[in-house]
């Protein structure tokens, strides 16, 4: 049996609470902490919750430089901020023609360093293009425009690939230069992901929308699409697309929103 846990017996105060956190039952505590199964799936919580830090994961043995103290009381961010925050959020189409750099992306991973993934998988993956981010777009054409009679935004993108004069932006980028794109063999674990990269993206002054109309070639074709990407296990699938750049211009104001229906059962 191959242990993931590295328990340290004389810090142990058989407190009992890793044994209560542990969803598979993979812990029991009589004198110290014992792991008794080969059942842990790495989630940490055993490792996060010990008041003397006697439990520590194996696998991240190295990283101890990612483990932070903090008062569990003390939240970080009130609730009205962070409402107005969400709130002045908007899909930004128009931006300045400045290129994000490898930093500030570095940044905004972060958020997705520390997202949620069902089963605490952890597979999703990145793409940003930059460079080929045309050649990218050929392809998503070559596979989407089977659709062209059934979305006009389709046939508007084929003809500005011949000849992009016909039109001030382009019809799927706009004036993004830069594209993230993120893969995962779990649709919500890829979503959650990129949306705490977004709202980060957000609080650098960054701004940018997500495209349907390019994750159309995954559902089309995966294929042939992840053949554009050989160093990704071709069993995740991209679930989503954004568009990412400096704002061009600011929004003032709020706008309503379709009231949400909330059924309480």
């Amino acid at each position: 049996m191959v242990l993931k846990l590295k328990i340290n017996e004389d810090l142990c105060t058989a407190c009992k609470v890793c044994q209560q956190v542990c969803i598979r039952d993979n812990i029991v505590v009589d004198d110290f902490a014992v792991e008794t199964e080969n059942n842990c799936f790495e989630c940490g919580h055993c490792m996060a919750v010990c008041k003397v830090g006697a439990i520590t994961l194996k696998s991240f043995e190295g990283h101890e430089d990612r483990i932070l103290e903090y008062n569990s009381h003390d939240i970080p961010v009130e609730y009205d901020d962070l409402l107005q925050f969400l709130k002045q959020r908007r899909s930004i189409r128009w931006f300045k023609n400045k290129k994000i750099s490898k930093e500030t992306f570095d940044k905004l991973f972060e958020g997705a360093y520390y997202s949620p993934s069902a089963q605490n998988v952890q597979d999703v993956e990145f793409v940003v293009l930059d460079e080929k981010l045309d050649e990218f777009m050929e392809i998503v054409y070559d596979i989407i425009k089977v659709k062209e009679d059934e979305f006009f935004r389709i046939k508007e993108f084929g003809d500005y690939l011949k000849d992009s004069s016909i039109k001030e932006f382009h019809p799927l980028l706009w004036g993004g230069k830069q594209l993230i794109l993120t893969f995962s063999t779990d649709k919500t674990s890829a979503v959650i992901a990129n949306t705490r990269m977004e709202l980060l993206a957000y609080s650098l002054g960054l701004g940018g929308f997500y495209s349907l109309f390019i994750l159309k070639a995954d559902e089309i074709n995966h294929e042939k699409l992840m053949e554009f990407f050989p160093g990704i296990d071709s069993s995740k699938h991209m679930y989503s697309s954004f568009i990412i750049g400096y704002p061009k211009v600011r929004f003032r104001r709020t706008i309503p929103h379709k009231d949400i229906n909330i059924n309480y059962m």
